[in-house]
């Protein structure tokens, strides 16, 4: 394997169109760089032909098509893999000098990877840079954080939440006490799009496959702040950059498994940072607000309000407290 600059991992689940316009872009954003790269599609078992597609009109790109749905943090290692990574007995072959992570749902805008990859030749300090994510329709999308506290377990993307939409300790969680402008040092960056020197995975080691979908690009960032410490493990949001992020369109495709993977993901995060007393009572709350959730529902059905969508969205809220998250 020849040495080359970046490495980029994109895992796919029935995303055919959308991957269709991400990787040009991908192309589009380095041409004239002069920066060397490959592109690892790892395709989890889709049904709509997207690693047909990928075959067909992609031959550049290298394409791993898994028979079953490993999920994303299994579908990153093996990208990286691919790239050269987490493979000790090839570390004399392999060589991207930085990997990175990004949806297949999203669109790199102008120069946004070179801006990437020369922010991290730059500051030799900083283990891993993202870019500003905005939606669709170009409006900002959250993507910087601070680590959770216990109480933004409870409050942040919960029933508490909903009722109290600007509550401080979501706020603080997602930096909104602070500009989304300019270059930020931050505690964690959503995975959509996130730069990572070869050197700190070496280190660190792969995403926790323990995770299906959900909070393993926390857990990863979290375990970097641990080994480098957190003063030295130096993630970066570069504002600069831009990738347009369409939002969820894997797991949007089936929402009742969004909520219980998002929630089986946070508990499984809870354990490792908190304990299982606090996993316990997280547990047990959030299966509150979902019969909390369904009875509100049900209430609505009774009195005759689109009886449809609220017979829809009590069997959605059984199912998840069904689960037993």
């Amino acid at each position: 394997m020849t040495p080359f600059d970046l490495g980029i991992v994109i895992v796919a689940w029935n995303v055919r169109d959308l991957l269709r316009r991400c990787l040009p872009s991908i192309d589009e954003s380095l041409r004239d760089s002069h920066i060397s790269y490959r592109i690892v599609v790892v395709d989890n078992a889709s049904r709509d032909g997207t690693a047909g597609m990928v075959a067909d009109e992609f031959p550049q790109v290298v394409l791993i098509a898994n028979p079953a749905n490993r999920g994303f943090a299994a579908g990153t290692n093996e990208g990286l893999r691919a790239l050269g990574l987490l493979n000790p007995e090839d570390q004399p072959r392999r060589s991207p000098r930085y990997a990175m992570l990004l949806n297949p749902d999203t669109e790199v805008a102008g120069d946004a990877l070179p801006r990437l990859v020369r922010y991290l030749d730059s500051h030799p300090e900083v283990i891993a840079v993202g870019p500003q994510l905005r939606y669709g329709d170009g409006s900002l999308q959250s993507s910087r954080r601070r680590f959770p506290s216990i109480a933004t377990l409870f409050w942040e993307s919960t029933i508490l939440e909903q009722w109290w939409p600007h509550n401080p300790w979501a706020r603080r969680y997602r930096l909104e006490d602070r500009p989304a402008i300019g270059e930020q040092a931050v505690d964690w960056l959503v995975g959509a799009a996130l730069m990572v020197r070869a050197t700190a995975i070496e280190r660190v080691g792969g995403l926790d496959e323990s995770f299906f979908m959900y909070s393993e690009e926390l857990e990863w960032q979290a375990r970097i702040a641990r080994l480098y410490g957190r003063r030295d493990a130096r993630i970066v949001y570069l504002a600069g950059a831009v990738i347009t992020h369409y939002e969820g369109r894997s797991s949007e495709q089936n929402l009742t498994r969004r909520q219980i993977d998002f929630n089986r993901s946070k508990l499984h995060y809870t354990r490792i940072r908190f304990g299982v007393g606090v996993t316990l009572l997280l547990r047990a709350f959030l299966l509150v607000t979902y019969l909390v959730q369904a009875s509100i529902e049900a209430a609505k059905w009774l009195v005759g309000h689109k009886r449809r969508l609220r017979a829809a969205r009590v069997r959605q809220y059984v199912r998840i407290v069904a689960s037993g998250l």
